[in-house]
């Protein structure tokens, strides 16, 4: 619902953005003054590139890969429609846009050591890109923020996590990476047994749970679970161990089903999970 009157919302604003295009065309051609032609350009430039970055959201896309240039491509139409409207804007209202580029030079250049993380961001961003480093849908951790990047722009990369909480961070911030989306991840399950329990009889059991499991799951797994060996000897019980692949974004999912199946199991086999347990000795 919050996101179909965001939409809502969107689409509103390009057809009031439209609608004041047009108004202020209309009163130019009353009043022949070119503040209102600048002013009917400036939002029609804006409802044409916001309209064209709504036609880009509405595609799905076929690869991370193709999101990512989807989304760096809208977030190229806002910068060069603000461009083009103080370009424009200037020239309709009688500024020499080139004469005036000329003699702020000097102001250019100072305002461009100002700019430093601003250049950085763009240029650390366009490298990002050509080293196919991240793409749009990949599940990345930055500086301890593991999520799913969401959007890539020029200056910024959008990345949200389980907690649909949306980080935005600048491209020149995005350090040692963590791509988890390259290849399988790796869940894995523990479980105690009680120390009565014959190892050498039980474990021939496990590989034909291992596969019940997997053929439960095929979806959610990307192949047979693995049992590893004892991990541990506890106080209350033997912890042992098993592990399974898995795409990044089942990881957890994964692990939780895993410590159900094994439990339900494992009982099914006649072997209980121990509980702690205290022996008290009297003199």
């Amino acid at each position: 619902m919050k996101q179909e009157k965001k939409t809502a919302s969107k689409w509103l604003r390009l057809l009031l953005f439209a609608a004041l295009a047009a108004a202020f065309y209309f009163c130019h051609r009353w009043t022949k003054l070119n503040l209102f032609l600048a002013f009917s350009m400036a939002f029609g430039i804006l409802a044409a590139a916001g309209l064209l970055t709504r036609l880009l959201s509405l595609r799905t896309a076929a690869s991370h890969r193709e999101g990512t240039i989807l989304t760096i491509v809208a977030s190229l139409i806002k910068y060069v429609a603000a461009v083009v409207i103080l370009c424009w804007g200037l020239t309709i209202l009688g500024v020499d846009v080139s004469t005036v580029v000329a003699s702020v030079g000097v102001l250019a250049l100072i305002v461009g050591f100002g700019a430093e993380s601003l250049i950085e961001d763009v240029v650390t961003g366009i490298f990002m890109i050509f080293e196919n480093q991240y793409n749009v849908g990949d599940i990345v951790e930055v500086n301890g923020f593991r999520g799913t990047v969401k959007e890539i722009g020029i200056r910024t990369t959008s990345i949200e996590d389980t907690g649909k909480n949306l980080k935005i961070i600048n491209n020149s911030e995005m350090k040692n990476i963590l791509n988890r989306s390259d290849n399988a991840s790796i869940a894995a399950s523990s479980i105690d047994v009680p120390y009565e329990t014959d190892l050498e009889t039980f474990e021939p059991k496990l590989p034909a749970l291992m596969e019940a499991i997997y053929a439960k799951y095929p979806d959610v797994m990307l192949s047979v679970p693995r049992y590893l060996g004892v991990q541990e000897l506890g106080a209350s019980g033997v912890t042992l161990k098993f592990i399974v692949e898995v795409p990044e974004d089942k990881i957890y999912s994964a692990a939780r089903i895993m410590n159900r199946e094994l439990l339900v199991g494992f009982r099914k086999l006649g072997v209980e999970c121990p509980f702690p347990q205290v022996d008290v000795h009297s003199r």
